[in-house]
């Protein structure tokens, strides 16, 4: 069986779940508090010298980190990864956006108001990934505003790596409402079949 190494408060390890469970894959779930240090562990950095969730073990004992890696991984020969060429590299363009553009400011200002870590020494850093997350809203919002999907018109890895951080975004005090075809695309998202919420408050 599958096992997924993950904290439930991260979106990164939620979407790795998101995907194990509509693709109907059995897995378990180990709960790893990053709060607490527990990535720094010597048995963790065993499984991700990185120290970092979510980390995905195959039935052969690989250990596999990086949650977009993971993604591809589970995603290969299903309908969340397309087969034509350049489906799948616009799939890995916005895996890449997400990770380089998305992610970096979206999660990480959420993640400072919910854990208590917006120190006066971070407000202007705080400013500062406000004003990249919502330039990366920007972006998907122009796509949105003509596509249903983020590729090919058809639910794939792409949107669900982008849906992960993106629909927990008003924790880290962005406005999504400025974003109507983000909130419909989140709505288009949410319905698709065996989705489940991220568990969060």
């Amino acid at each position: 069986m599958l096992t997924l190494y993950g904290d439930r408060d991260s979106g990164n390890s939620y979407k790795v779940e998101l995907v194990l469970t509509q693709l109907g894959k059995p897995h378990r779930y180990v709960v790893i508090d990053t709060l607490k240090g527990e990535t720094r562990t010597a048995e963790f950095l065993a499984k991700n010298p990185n120290g970092r969730v979510p980390v995905l073990e195959i039935d052969d004992g690989t250990y596999l980190p990086e949650s977009n890696a993971i993604l591809c991984y589970l995603a290969e020969g299903s309908a969340l990864m397309p087969t034509d060429r350049l489906e799948r590299a616009q799939v890995l363009q916005w895996l890449f956006f997400e990770q380089y553009n998305h992610e970096p400011n979206i999660a990480t200002a959420r993640h400072w108001l919910r854990a208590g870590l917006l120190t006066p020494e971070r407000e202007y850093a705080f400013a500062q990934k406000r004003l990249a997350g919502y330039a990366a809203l920007g972006v998907m919002e122009d796509h949105l505003e003509r596509h249903r999907f983020f590729v090919g018109e058809r639910y794939s890895i792409a949107d669900i790596c982008l849906y992960a951080y993106t629909h927990v975004a008003g924790q880290g005090d962005f406005d999504l409402a400025r974003f109507p075809a983000v909130e419909a695309w989140l709505d288009r998202v949410r319905s698709q079949p065996g989705h489940v919420a991220m568990l969060k408050d």
